[in-house]
């Protein structure tokens, strides 16, 4: 399903097309994320592509504190959703595995906890968090076979489209990996997104804004983006320690995701603008800003300069 495209003319809560209100609007009420781990590992890590994974990654940096494997998928799911409940009212659900690679197993393997995660009461689908180089035809076609009768969202992690910002973080395959994974997985019943970070020091400015260019051109319907952030416990803070490097400030971020947005297609639904680490293991760059006052001031900035996602691609 395409997501609507968004107009500076329609009526929005947001100046970009957001998936909360893409998925409200899909299912009639607000969805929700049980977010869990089902004990994956990354081929970045074991040895099968890399050791020491991405120089940035520290899971710490951007899971839940309740999203842990030390408690069985069904555990943290029987206790996600109740939580969910309870605090906000909700009664539809997206199970989203997310730390590591999450088809990085056998297919038997896989559709057993993905089957698992299903059958629970209010879920109507799965988000996975997986690699490019992590899926083959046989993983495409279980997802297909799932995506006939619930929203199958599959997020590819690309981080840059420059190789040599893939090479510098460690990532262990290139961009050319993530598009013939996209091709393998088009047209296939299932939901396609990817991951990208702003603020490599290999990358300028434009490099980055021309990502928008470039990942509008693709079959893509959703996409994270969020600022680098060096967090404690990763070789990207050594690296920062030995030979500290820019990262971006507030103001200046939010200058960038408004100038990525109006570059970028306008029904690509936008599923995260930015990172927030745990204060105890950032270190750059700290910003003490919560997330309601990131998206009000990037909304703010957007209507001063009557910006919206997509008006680049319109002119």
């Amino acid at each position: 399903m395409k997501a609507a495209a968004l107009s500076h003319k329609k009526t929005a809560t947001r100046r970009y097309n957001a998936f909360g209100q893409y998925m409200k609007e899909l299912y009639h009420q607000p969805v929700y994320k049980v977010n869990v781990d089902a004990g994956f590992t990354c081929p970045n890590r074991d040895g099968s592509v890399a050791t020491g994974g991405c120089i940035y990654c520290n899971n710490d940096s951007f899971r839940p504190s309740a999203c842990t494997s030390t408690a069985s998928l069904k555990e943290q799911i029987a206790k996600g959703i109740p939580y969910l409940r309870s605090r906000y009212g909700a009664e539809q659900f997206i199970v989203y595995f997310q730390p590591y690679t999450n088809t990085y197993a056998s297919v038997d393997i896989l559709e057993g906890l993905y089957r698992q995660a299903l059958d629970n009461p209010g879920v109507v689908g799965l988000a996975i968090g997986t690699r490019p180089d992590c899926v083959d035809e046989e993983k495409i076609a279980l997802l297909e076979r799932l995506g006939r009768d619930h929203f199958i969202l599959v997020e590819y992690g690309l981080q840059s489209i420059y190789d040599k910002s893939l090479r510098f973080i460690n990532r262990g395959h290139d961009y050319a990996c993530f598009k013939h994974a996209l091709e393998l997985s088009t047209g296939r019943g299932i939901h396609l997104g990817a991951h990208l970070i702003l603020g490599f020091p290999t990358e300028t400015r434009e490099e980055m804004l021309g990502m928008a260019d470039e990942l509008s051109e693709l079959p893509l319907e959703f996409l994270k983006i969020h600022q680098l952030q060096v967090v404690r416990e990763t070789a990207l803070a050594d690296l920062y320690a030995e030979r500290p490097f820019p990262t971006f400030g507030y103001d200046e971020y939010i200058e960038m995701l408004s100038d990525f947005l109006e570059r970028l297609s306008p029904e690509i639904v936008l599923q995260r603008l930015f990172a927030a680490a745990p204060d105890e293991i950032l270190i750059a760059p700290v910003w003490n800003k919560t997330r309601s006052e990131l998206l009000n001031d990037l909304d703010a900035h957007m209507a001063r300069k009557g910006a919206f996602q997509g008006r680049q691609r319109l002119r």
